[in-house]
């Protein structure tokens, strides 16, 4: 069996091959350049290396391959859709039809492209159900009544920037948005809100309410932990069943030793 996977930054694309190759398949890799972690030759069985918005060259690999089916998975710093990016004609066709350039109108758009060819695009978890969020407080420290208070309000307001499809992450603090989303990524929304917060800033991240499973899920690990705590932050929730958790149990760990809550809901009132 063969797959294809379009790989951005992070881990996740290593976890996947490995998963991919323990299960029987074969992976064909399509890189990008500056964003791919350079490791992940050793886990696949080829690998093409390619700027951001070439699309041609990403459908002749796959179809080199006979690749039928492919994931997309990590992440692309969507700061470099303005300084790293070099669309051939079939990418500037695609960008053309649009009205405008948020994320999930990019993703589906290019999987229709991709679709077209012949090239269908799974769920970026189809081979790994355990990597999804399990529902429940993780950490030995609950959220306290206020970080409650502000968990509610942060959730309502993250599933309407994500019905906007403006970003999955805000910042409470106090019963105040501190910090929203945009183009910069969690990691920095985090820190944004982290300098206003005075240490009661509460994190959280959801999924879309017109997420598409395929691509973009909200994703978390150790590293979301690390940063919080030098920001300030004490309480991260994330959406269970739906957001991605890598390295869990030393993001529990990390929690722990700094007294940060990480609590996984179905919805903002079963906090």
């Amino acid at each position: 069996m063969r797959i294809g996977l379009i790989a951005g930054s992070g881990q996740f694309p290593i976890i996947f091959s490995k998963a991919a190759k323990s299960k029987g398949f074969a992976v064909y890799a399509a890189a990008y350049l500056n964003e791919t972690d350079p490791a992940l030759k050793e886990h696949v069985e080829a690998i093409e290396w390619m700027h951001i918005g070439q699309l041609k060259q990403l459908i002749m690999f796959f179809k080199k391959n006979n690749i039928s089916k492919a994931v997309m998975i990590g992440a692309i710093k969507k700061t470099k859709m303005f300084s790293d990016v070099r669309p051939d004609i079939k990418a500037i066709t695609l960008l053309a039809k649009m009205r405008h350039t948020h994320d999930n109108r990019i993703l589906c758009g290019f999987a229709e492209v991709l679709e077209k060819e012949g090239i269908n695009i799974e769920a970026s978890t189809f081979l790994l159900p355990d990597i999804l969020a399990q529902k429940g407080c993780w950490t030995k420290r609950k959220p306290t009544r206020s970080e409650k208070a502000d968990i509610r309000l942060g959730w309502n307001l993250a599933k309407e920037i994500g019905r906007l499809d403006i970003g999955q992450c805000v910042v409470v603090g106090g019963g105040s948005v501190l910090a929203v989303e945009a183009i910069d990524g969690t990691d920095a929304t985090i820190k944004r809100g982290g300098k206003l917060a005075r240490g009661i800033a509460v994190v959280v991240k959801v999924c879309k309410p017109n997420q598409d499973i395929r691509f973009d899920v909200p994703a978390v690990g150790a590293q979301t932990i690390k940063i919080m705590h030098e920001a300030g932050a004490g309480a991260l929730t994330i959406e269970a069943g739906k957001a991605i958790v890598f390295d869990r149990q030393e993001m529990i760990d990390i929690a722990n030793k700094h007294g940060i809550s990480i609590v996984a809901l179905d919805n903002a009132d079963s906090i």
